[in-house]
């Protein structure tokens, strides 16, 4: 599969976006929420968006025992009111340990400063749970999937552009070789 994306990718255009998103919902997706019920109606909605592996927990410290074990997630859907840490807490450990991994906390806390300091910390997104925060979910999730693909594409795109010096680099030295060598010897 990953190789009939890469064909697409040179052709370009927003189809080939769709697949990554497509074939990027199998990433790790930790849900952090002590509201056993708030946790499984997120963890839910995710998954009837396509989300294959969903990991729930219920609180900051069990977060980072999964980590510690060695199982690292791609996105951290997060309330910031945990019993024992707090949601920053766990967003700098997680961070210093992964800095890839993408955080959207969603939780009651209408608090400006709070707010603030989860994005300056590295969360990708704040949602408020209110009777919308599934759908806000909902397309900010996609929002890191498309910024993933693009960071994925512009790597290829780079490992193209090295590859195509390397060639012309070799065409160079092969053109020389032929004047300067062989044509030496006529």
């Amino acid at each position: 599969m990953q190789f009939k994306i890469n064909i697409l990718f040179l052709k370009g255009g927003s189809f080939n976006l769709f697949l990554i998103m497509a074939a990027e919902k199998d990433l790790l997706v930790f849900v952090v929420e002590d509201n056993r019920i708030f946790n499984r109606v997120v963890s839910e909605h995710i998954k009837k968006e396509g989300y294959t592996n969903i990991q729930s927990v219920f609180s900051g410290e069990e977060c980072m025992e999964q980590i510690k074990k060695g199982t690292i997630p791609d996105i951290v859907i997060q309330d910031y009111n945990l019993d024992g840490m707090n949601g920053i807490d766990v967003l700098k450990l997680v961070k210093k340990q992964s800095p890839e991994t993408e955080f959207i906390f969603l939780t009651s806390s209408e608090n400006m400063d709070v707010a603030v300091n989860t994005i300056k910390f590295g969360a990708y997104d704040y949602i408020v749970k209110d009777q919308m925060a599934l759908e806000k979910l909902s397309y900010k999730l996609k929002g890191i999937l498309r910024i993933r693909g693009l960071k994925k594409r512009n790597k290829q795109i780079q490992i193209l552009k090295v590859a195509f010096l390397v060639f012309v680099v070799v065409v160079v030295l092969f053109a020389f070789f032929l004047y300067f060598v062989v044509g030496a010897f006529q």
